[in-house]
């Protein structure tokens, strides 16, 4: 199946790479779409996401997302005229989180992220965005919890609490003993993106 591998905010299309090396394996084609939250807005990443998706070979496609990747999947899919067959969201951000919300007071934050990463704190935005029918949402557990810490005791990646990251959705969650920035590389995720796979083949020409 043609899958659309989209990084989070901050990575680039190498922190997919492994993963696309392992879906490529097994006789899938994969493809990395890279963006720079610093220097392009949310809607010219998302026209360039349609379209690339406009060019795929095969009308049956996959969506793999993680962090912002996903949020960017969420804009294009009401002006995408051929959905996903299958989309696999790693750590995404359902709803506006706090990570974002505190982040974006300072001005680095502000200079690096531009407009996508302030749109992750804003409630609003991230209440009215699309999600897929046929979606599955991998959640890290792996990161420290401390009544001390930002995120307190819940259970969460390092980043996004469960609640964060599943928001209304969760029984479409499954969690993984995974941090946030390196969910991609999880065995538990690959294993189980490659099972549901395997229940969506792309016909034979």
């Amino acid at each position: 199946m043609d899958l659309i591998l989209i990084h989070g905010m901050g990575r680039t299309p190498l922190s997919m790479v492994f993963l696309q090396y392992r879906l490529k394996q097994l006789g899938h084609r994969p493809y990395l779409f890279g963006y720079s939250s610093a220097f392009e807005s949310l809607n010219d990443v998302t026209k360039r996401l349609i379209a690339f998706i406009r060019q795929l070979p095969s009308k049956r496609y996959g969506l793999i997302g993680h962090s912002l990747g996903t949020v960017i999947i969420r804009h294009a899919l009401p002006l995408v005229q051929s959905q996903p067959t299958v989309s696999f969201f790693l750590a995404p951000p359902i709803v506006a989180c706090k990570a974002a919300k505190i982040a974006a007071r300072v001005w680095p934050y502000r200079i690096l992220t531009g407009d996508m990463g302030q749109r992750l704190g804003q409630d609003a935005f991230m209440n009215q965005l699309t999600m897929p029918d046929n979606v599955k949402i991998y959640i890290g557990t792996a990161g420290p919890r401390a009544a001390w810490l930002p995120l307190g005791n819940e259970i969460n990646d390092g980043l996004l609490t469960v609640t964060e990251a599943s928001g209304d959705f969760r029984q479409k969650a499954i969690t993984v003993p995974a941090l946030h920035s390196f969910i991609m590389n999880s065995k538990a995720v690959f294993r189980d993106i490659t099972s549901d796979l395997a229940l969506n083949p792309t016909p034979t020409p």
